[in-house]
């Protein structure tokens, strides 16, 4: 129920669902007064939520910044979560999405010595069964490239960030009692939430930032301050499917 809910929550506060609406005032309401107001609102969140000055500088405020690989310390086992691929049906295969930096990171920390295991954690978090069960999938994919799968573990149960947290912590405990330190890998914007569900799950984690959006320093083009960018829009759907995520995880006790 928790996980239909979100869903929905998320469908309601998505940009674009406000322009959906306040084009649908504007040309069916019967009142001049909420016709302009739908217009008003259309106009407003096309011009706001597409504006990328805009959203990075609210993705500053949330995002925690990543670390350069030469300054992480050792750790037994590196905590990559899933929500970084899809897979096509008709090629049989895993199609990597921005997310993707997740296991493109989690192989440099690997290679780089600074992780002795790599975890790969979640089965998918649709709604309908779209062929994906990524942390199986992507063990296949990692052991085909020659990473030793003794040296992958995988959690293919969650389907959420909670469960995330909560079923690795289920497998460390049963299969590997022995490792102590862990980083976790996962996408800044994602991370704050992460960080809190495996905390609560009790395991204490290293943040390791991915696909990051911005840093410590600003860096602007003239464009991003005035040009609107459709794209920017998907951004914010996934900044706010965060914020929205980390407050309802708090209020419902997950973290």
């Amino acid at each position: 129920m928790f996980f239909l809910l979100s869903k929905l929550l998320l469908f309601l506060l998505s940009p674009l669902t406000w322009v959906i609406l306040g084009l649908g005032l504007t040309f069916f309401s019967r009142s001049a007064k909420w016709k302009k107001r739908g217009k008003i609102t259309a106009i407003f969140c096309l011009l706001f939520f597409s504006n990328t000055f805009i959203y990075k500088e609210f993705c500053r405020q949330w995002e925690v910044f990543g670390t350069p690989i030469g300054k992480v310390k050792h750790h037994d086992v590196g905590i990559v979560l899933g929500g970084m691929a899809e897979y096509n049906n008709d090629l049989k295969t895993l199609s990597l999405r921005r997310g993707g930096d997740r296991i493109w990171q989690t192989i440099e920390l690997y290679k780089a010595g600074k992780i002795d295991k790599i975890l790969i954690s979640g089965d998918n978090g649709d709604l309908t069964n779209k062929g994906l069960h990524e942390a199986k999938q992507m063990k296949v994919v990692l052991v085909r490239w020659g990473i030793p799968k003794e040296d992958i573990i995988t959690e293919t149960v969650s389907r959420n960030t909670h469960q995330n947290a909560v079923e690795t912590k289920k497998v460390l405990d049963k299969y590997y009692p022995k490792y102590k330190s862990f980083i976790l890998i996962t996408s800044g914007r994602h991370m704050r939430r992460a960080l809190a569900c495996y905390k609560a799950a009790g395991l204490h984690c290293t943040p390791y930032s991915t696909d990051l959006y911005t840093g410590p320093k600003r860096s602007y083009t003239f464009d991003e301050f005035v040009v609107p960018d459709v794209s920017t829009m998907s951004d914010w759907h996934g900044l706010l499917k965060e914020m929205v995520g980390y407050v309802a995880y708090s209020m419902t006790g997950k973290i």
